[in-house]
Order: C-alpha cells, then structure tokens, then sequence
C-alpha cells in the first residue's frame, strides 16, 4: 500500500445538502441506510458494486429501489466470510473500475481498516477519470472512526407521501444538522429539521 495525497475534488452533488467527496470513505446507518446508499448511486452513472455478506438476510431489493437506481446497474458480491467484505471492497476501490462501492457491514469497522479503504479509494482515482466512492453500511447508529462523513436515515412517511429523515451525524468541514427528505430522484424536496 503506498501513500497518496488526499487530491481534493469536487463533490458529488446527491440531494441538496447530501455531497460526498469522492475517493474517500463515508458511512450510512439507521433503518434506511440501503435506500441512503440507493440515493447516492442514482446520483451517479455506471455500475455499483454491492458487498454484504452471504449470511444477511436484510439484502435490498433491487426492483423496490428502482425509481432510485436502475437495478440492472447492481452487481452484488456476498462473501462467506467476515474478513473478506473488507478485503472486496478494498480491492474494488483500488481498481478504480466502478464509481461507487457499498459494503453491508455487520459492525463498524475499526480505524486501521477505515485508513486502508481510504488510502484504497485514493489509489483507484489514478486508475479512473474520477475517483471511486466508498460508502460502508453500518447498524444502528454506526460510528466507524475516521470516516470522512456518517449519515443517518430514517423513515418518516406521511399518509400521502413517502419523506425520510436524513442527519448529517459526522463530517471532516461541516457541522451536524438534520433534513426531511421527499419526492423523487431529480426533483427532491429537502427542508432542514
């Protein structure tokens, strides 16, 4: 693994106040962490490489997400063991041959595995037009430590229309703050909480 500096490059613009920078590493969690994932990946174009592994039962469902992400975009990898759904997505950021990579994480990862799929995501930017995008799905309330930013949504449906709760729960230069997040790709309305 070699040092690389950290380039920076415009973010991605997902929905409103929701931009990631790309070639680093960010972090979903809460009940909609996968349909959080979805919005990220309609915001981009090319394929999305899924990791999660082979004993999950809470897998998304690619035609649900469909008005998010084309599900024929999805190219899931299960591996059947703990060790390698880091290794995967490390090695996918490396490559640099798809522009977003979603690992399904049982757990937080620790900082060391954090740095490495940084410095992972970092390398693959020399191999693509853009650097890939790292997202690591995490239960609960997350809180892997060095991520460049973690994001918590939540359903808050009304009766006549779908609406989340996205928080913005950690990021390197920007402070905490919450949303209400509805509509639909392309015309999201977004009202801060």
């Amino acid at each position: 693994m070699t040092a690389l500096a950290h380039i920076p490059h415009p973010a991605l613009p997902v929905a409103g106040p929701l931009a990631l920078a790309p070639g680093r590493l960010h972090e979903g969690c809460g009940p909609a962490r996968h349909t959080w994932a979805m919005l990220v990946a309609g915001a981009l174009s090319g394929p999305v490489l899924w990791i999660a592994p082979a004993w999950a039962t809470d897998r998304p469902e690619p035609c649900g997400l469909a008005p998010l992400a084309g599900p024929e975009r999805l190219i899931f990898v299960t591996p059947a063991h703990r060790n390698d759904l880091l290794w995967c997505m490390e090695e996918a950021l490396r490559s640099g041959a798809v522009p977003l990579v979603v690992a399904d994480l049982p757990e937080p990862p620790g900082l060391t595995p954090v740095r490495r799929l940084h410095l992972a995501a970092a390398e693959g930017g020399s191999r693509a037009r853009r650097p890939p995008l790292g997202l690591i799905l995490t239960p609960g309330e997350g809180g892997a430590p060095g991520v460049e930013s973690r994001w918590h949504m939540a359903p808050a449906h009304l009766p006549e229309a779908d609406r989340w709760h996205l928080s913005r729960r950690r990021h390197r230069s920007a402070p905490p703050a919450e949303w209400h997040l509805s509509g639909r790709p392309g015309a999201w309305a977004i009202t801060q909480s």
